[in-house]
């Protein structure tokens, strides 16, 4: 009878070290899984802790460019103005002193 009590014993035993060995290779790899999401963390919160100002300073560069591409469209708005009244100028003086045959930049003989 303790020859079975002896053997259920280490036969408890052996179930209790191996979960015992079960759990200790789980704390190693939760461990492992801790460290690398410490790391992910860190290259995370480096990458973006400048991100608020960086984001801040391009859309300040952004609004810049826009105020001057306004500048620039209301320029050039003007100098197409300009040349709209240089052809219509030129398209007047020829009528009003009877150039025939000068059609748009070309000469055409007279017949």
């Amino acid at each position: 009878m303790v020859t079975v009590v002896v053997l259920i014993n280490i036969f408890i035993s052996l179930i209790l070290l191996y979960v015992a060995w079960r759990v200790w290779k789980l704390k190693q790899i939760i461990g492992q899984i801790a460290d690398k999401l410490t790391v992910y963390e860190r290259n995370t919160h480096a990458a973006l802790y400048n991100a608020p100002d960086n984001i801040y300073t391009a859309q300040e560069n952004i609004n810049n460019l826009r105020q001057g591409n306004q500048r620039l469209e209301v320029q050039i708005q003007q100098v197409r103005q300009i040349v709209n009244l240089l052809f219509l100028g030129r398209t007047i003086w020829g009528r009003s002193f009877g150039r025939r045959g000068y059609i748009r930049g070309k000469n055409i003989p007279a017949k």
